[in-house]
């Protein structure tokens, strides 16, 4: 049985349009790396409307989940949904997504190391800048929160999208990246990660 080591895993990041406009590529950059991810495919793109829609419904449950969810944050808050349907909920988001996400340039990633995608969500931070933690990307870089983006019909603001799960990056990588555009090769730092013998 072959199990690759976990230092193969990927996960995908995408630094958003206010990411780049607000000149935060070498944070991001910076802070993944200090973790020990490698990075192994990169580059710089405009986003047709089309290829977005498709990154948020890769997963054919991502229409009814979030729409769910995002009702369920509001009955937590207290607050009433603006509609009750799960699915007209996502169509609304997702409407904001694609404006915001095709209205400058992104950077997707790919993102190596073990445990990457858990790794990277760590250091990324809660989806509401808001409510992320002190120390996270969203947490120090954005100010964002559920109430203006629902005040100004927008979407949230906060800087980078990162894979969920490790099939959800499996899944985003190989919609946004061919297999040639993702290099494999060693890093100085990674006998002192990876090799058993330090």
């Amino acid at each position: 049985m072959n199990i690759k080591h976990p230092k193969h895993e990927q996960t995908l990041v995408i630094i958003k349009p206010d990411g780049i406009a607000r000149g935060l590529v070498g944070e991001v950059i910076r802070r993944y790396e200090r973790a020990g991810l490698k990075l192994v495919a990169m580059k710089m793109m405009r986003a047709t409307p089309d290829l977005i829609e498709k990154h948020y419904t890769l997963d054919p449950e991502w229409r009814r989940v979030t729409g769910e969810k995002t009702i369920m944050g509001y009955l937590d808050k207290g607050l009433k949904p603006p509609v009750e349907d799960p699915l007209q909920v996502t169509a609304i988001l997702l409407g904001r997504l694609v404006k915001y996400m095709t209205a400058g340039p992104l950077v997707p990633m790919v993102w190596q190391g073990a445990h990457a995608v858990q790794i990277v969500r760590k250091l990324t931070g809660g989806t509401e800048p808001l409510m992320a933690a002190v120390g996270t990307i969203r947490g120090d870089f954005v100010i964002d929160s559920y109430k203006m983006t629902d005040d100004d019909d927008r979407s949230i603001r906060n800087v980078v999208h990162a894979s969920g799960s490790v099939k959800e990056a499996q899944d985003e990588i190989a919609h946004w990246f061919k297999s040639n555009e993702i290099l494999d090769y060693v890093t100085v730092h990674e006998k002192y990660l990876y090799d058993p013998e330090l």
